[in-house]
């Protein structure tokens, strides 16, 4: 971790209000850009995709100590890639104003909205998808019409500098920055008067960034996170379950906001799970160290809470199932085997906090009813995993269930399904983006009233109760009569 001195702060902090007033001016001078414009910017950052594809995969391999290309291919760069042709195939429809419904008191008129760009959108970048988490808010502010600012995580140092020099190097200051350092400079960042704000990270920060944000009345995006757990109806195959939520548990080894953070499972399958599921990630990663496969996490003191989440389900009862196929001893790396805790409890931490790293509990449950009101009794979760062929019985857990996103029969992949929001509730965040309403969420929706020559208020101003006026309440009176309510 850097350590920056007081006065390298101040001349970042000085640079981020010079770089912020820079574009504010800039979006005055172009305060709706132009279709062309947009979609040579957008192009602009998949063209850097393009160039530096391994340069990033390289520096999110160092950041973690381990990572493997492949992940970060399939995890951050292609989302990518996808996210920007969505938005360019899109974009002219976006962009043209939505006719809307003229009521009968304003005719004749015509009614509209246009989305214009909100301005400068600050962009807090998470270290867990250094690149994904940095480029897909943007890419959708981009599109938008706005100017951005970025915050990148100092727990991705390498990740966060290559990002500094791409962008630079493609774009001015005036459209797009990006800013390194510490936490003190993220905190200065956060009290930016942005005309909107998004934030990846944890509830608690959150908390934090929402509180600064309101200082300037800020409109915030918060990508949290929570439990987001993973049921499995008794009728579903068990063995099939397992794998595909071992997939998705192993994703960067668990360190992901939408990444299964236990599972209810029918109780008199828990042994065929456990067995299935472990099987799973041993032919993924049959072994651990050298292993770039398997990812590492990302910090000593990420890596030294993890441990501690399991020494304290270990010492309350819960029987802890270690994944290591080959038995390596990892204490001199950031390597962490993935674990499933089985018995856990609620005075454990393990069932009180976000896990986010590769640790799974195993829930069992008798009843679906009973295992629903397990997960409505708690903080609305990131992302709910339902496992179940049955289409009807799916339908209901939806509506009977809230969460940010969903997953029937799946992990995660919610996430790079680029025409459907990406959002939080509740403890697991505000807003979203991600599609047309990534759109919006940058845009603001004005509203637009349009009299043409032919004016017949005069027909109905006062003085009140004249015959026309009269006449309108009347018929207003019968279209707006009482209706039944039984």
């Amino acid at each position: 971790m850097t350590i920056f001195k007081a006065e390298s702060l101040a001349t970042e902090t000085e640079r981020m209000d010079a770089v912020l007033e820079k574009q504010k001016s800039a979006f005055l001078a172009e305060p709706f850009p132009e279709l062309s414009i947009r979609i040579n910017r957008l192009n602009k950052i998949h063209n850097i995709l393009v160039d530096h594809r391994d340069d990033f995969a390289k520096s999110i391999a160092k950041d973690f100590s381990s990572r493997s290309q492949s992940e970060t291919e399939l995890a951050e760069i292609l989302p990518l890639f996808e996210g920007i042709a969505y938005y360019r195939s899109r974009l002219k429809r976006l962009m043209k104003p939505q006719k809307r419904r003229t009521p009968l008191m304003l005719m004749p008129a015509s009614v509209r909205v246009v989305h214009q760009p909100v301005g400068v959108v600050g962009i807090v970048v998470p270290w867990n998808f250094p690149l994904f988490l940095a480029l897909s808010p943007l890419v959708g502010a981009i599109a938008a019409g706005n100017r951005a600012m970025l915050k990148t995580s100092e727990y991705a140092p390498h990740t966060g500098s290559l990002l500094q020099k791409v962008i630079s190097e493609n774009f001015s200051d005036d459209e797009i920055a990006v800013f390194t350092g510490g936490v003190d400079t993220a905190t200065k960042f956060t009290q930016l008067p942005f005309d909107h704000l998004v934030f990846t990270g944890s509830t608690h920060v959150g908390r934090m960034v929402m509180k600064s944000a309101a200082e300037n009345l800020t409109p915030v995006t918060l990508e949290l996170g929570g439990k987001s757990p993973a049921i499995i109806h008794q009728s579903f195959p068990i063995d099939e379950a397992a794998k595909r939520i071992a997939f998705g548990k192993g994703i960067n080894s668990g360190q992901v906001c939408v990444s299964p953070d236990y599972v209810l499972c029918p109780r008199h399958k828990i042994n065929q799970f456990c067995d299935t599921f472990a099987q799973t990630i041993r032919n993924a990663y049959p072994t651990l160290l050298d292993n770039e496969d398997y990812t590492a996490i990302i910090t000593e003191a990420q890596k030294e809470r993890l441990q501690q989440v399991l020494i304290d389900a270990k010492e309350k009862g819960a029987e802890l199932l270690t994944i290591n196929q080959a038995d390596e001893d990892l204490s001199g790396s950031r390597k962490l085997p993935m674990t499933l805790v089985l018995g856990a409890t609620e005075d454990m931490r393990v069932l009180q906090e976000e896990i986010f790293g590769p640790i799974l509990p195993i829930i069992p449950y008798d009843d679906l009813n009973k295992a629903l009101e397990y997960v409505n009794q708690r903080p609305r979760p990131l992302a709910l995993y339902y496992f179940d062929w049955d289409k009807a019985r799916s339908e209901k857990l939806l509506k009977s269930t809230h969460s940010g996103g969903v997953c029937v029969n799946d992990t995660m992949s919610h996430v790079m399904a680029d025409d459907i929001p990406f959002g939080g509730i509740g403890p697991s965040g505000i807003g979203q983006y991600h599609g047309e309403e990534g759109f919006k969420t940058f845009s603001k929706a004005k509203g637009v009233v349009r009299k043409g020559r032919i004016n017949v208020t005069h027909l109905i101003a006062p003085p009140w109760g004249n015959l026309n006026f009269r006449g309108l309440q009347a018929f207003q009176n019968l279209r707006f009569r009482k209706r039944r309510t039984d």
